[in-house]
């Protein structure tokens, strides 16, 4: 159980807290605030802090290193995610009942195909704080519109999502407040995996779960490497079975959902050994 669970989430899963839903982001104004300067502002921000993480790189280690580890605490403060099951997601949707289909800063910022696959979700509507947000995105072409989805709509794109390769994660807005469910891959721009997995920022923590394959079960077909936004995992052709990473798997479960043959599960993290302290 990773350490927000005990700060947000009473030793519960934090993102399953009622509480970090409780704010009325109309009233809230910091939080309001923060929400819509960090998405009007994105871009902007984005190409600032890309070539300073790119210039870390050639910094004396330790200086780096604290460098680093600062930007991950203030992240941690405002704005950090996880990743999250389809079935959490189905759960997380039981608690924020305003669900708002939004255009995706991170494509936007990196110039890929934008189908809106993000989710605005509040516990009250806040559809003109979310329009106040948007409006420059809004106002390009080729950009999706803001819709407001039933919890079946909803669902129903985090399916598709996942059948595309991409794992669903909830985000903060001034933690521990959340506001949002993103789907997104490196492939598709996602700047939270990039700045995670390839500057050392901790933007986004594993996942309360973990893949674990039934090696009598997998027939070795390939279908879940090809799918898993994290490259954990690889085919041993000589075994014919799949083999995980347990390193790179941040327990999104989408591997587990291109797999025709049941040979994935997810097991709580925090019940495997050697993964239970890697967040």
């Amino acid at each position: 159980m990773c350490e927000f669970c005990h700060k947000h989430g009473d030793g519960q899963t934090w993102y399953l807290a009622a509480s970090s839903y409780a704010a009325d982001l109309r009233s809230d104004l910091e939080r309001r605030g923060y929400l819509v300067e960090f998405v009007s502002g994105f871009d902007g921000r984005m190409r600032r802090t890309v070539p300073l993480l790119r210039r870390l790189r050639v910094l004396p280690k330790p200086l780096g290193d604290a460098i680093l580890s600062a930007s991950s605490r203030r992240m941690q403060r405002d704005h950090f995610g996880q990743p999250v099951t389809i079935e959490d997601c189905a759960a997380i949707l039981d608690i924020a009942t305003s669900i708002v289909r939004v255009p995706c800063v991170c494509r936007h910022f990196s110039r890929t195909p934008d189908d809106g696959v993000c989710l605005a979700i509040t516990t009250r509507p806040a559809d003109d704080v979310i329009a106040e947000a948007f409006a420059g995105h809004l106002a390009e072409p080729d950009t999706p519109g803001l819709e407001r989805l039933s919890r079946a709509d909803a669902l129903a794109l985090l399916a598709r999502c996942e059948e595309q390769g991409l794992m669903h994660s909830v985000w903060t807005f001034k933690t521990p407040f959340i506001a949002g469910i993103c789907n997104c891959s490196l492939e598709a721009g996602c700047m939270a995996m990039r700045t995670t997995l390839e500057h050392g920022v901790k933007v986004m923590w594993k996942g309360e779960r973990v893949a674990r394959i039934d090696a009598d079960a997998c027939t070795g077909c390939g279908a879940c490497v090809e799918r898993c936004p994290f490259g954990a995992l690889s085919l041993d052709r000589g075994r014919r079975t799949a083999v995980l990473d347990i390193s790179r798997c941040y327990g999104c479960g989408v591997c587990r959902s291109a797999c025709r043959f049941g040979a994935i599960r997810l097991e709580d993290r925090a019940v495997v050994p050697e993964a239970a302290d890697d967040w």
